[in-house]
């Protein structure tokens, strides 16, 4: 009599990766540069982050190497604005200090950038390059879902001249 293939070991850890997967779809939401797991803004659809969207610094947060171009991306926008800032003379010490991007922060997005691209060098080339090919899908796929299906709705032009009708 043969034994089924789940209880030979075989088909059993894919299903169980699948469940793994459809679980973690489930019980997650799509933010910048990764994903929020947090229960109260998961059931919310994305819309009620206790942290207000400062998503680096809350434990909730995950990514992944898919990413990674993006908080490169990010962190450069961080520095940038800090050095402008910085330039700013006619401004409130509050309002700057309110816009300057924190150390923390800084700090924190380079620490996701060091750990992922020291577990790629961890990698075997032959590893590397498929998780790359996989990356190059994923974002390609990232790309057309965030463009399809969302009209985009410009703010209305000041009417400058009031007294003209149409």
């Amino acid at each position: 009599m043969a034994v089924p293939a789940r209880r030979r070991g075989r088909g059993f850890p894919k299903a169980l990766l699948d469940s793994e997967h459809a679980r973690r779809a489930i019980g997650e939401v799509a933010v910048p540069y990764g994903s929020c797991s947090e229960p109260s803004n998961v059931a919310a659809g994305g819309d009620d982050c206790p942290v207000r969207f400062r998503c680096v610094g809350c434990a909730h947060f995950s990514t992944d190497i898919s990413y990674l171009p993006d908080l490169e991306a990010y962190l450069a926008d961080l520095l940038r604005n800090r050095e402008r800032l910085r330039a700013v003379v006619d401004a409130d010490d509050w309002a700057k200090a309110e816009a300057m991007p924190s150390d923390a922060e800084i700090s924190r997005i380079r620490q996701l950038i060091s750990r992922v691209k020291a577990d790629l060098d961890d990698l075997t080339e032959e590893e590397r390059a498929q998780i790359q090919k996989s990356v190059a899908v994923i974002r390609a796929a990232r790309n057309k879902v965030v463009g399809l299906g969302m009209p985009r709705v410009r703010q209305p032009l000041p009417d400058i001249r009031p007294e003209r009708t149409a």
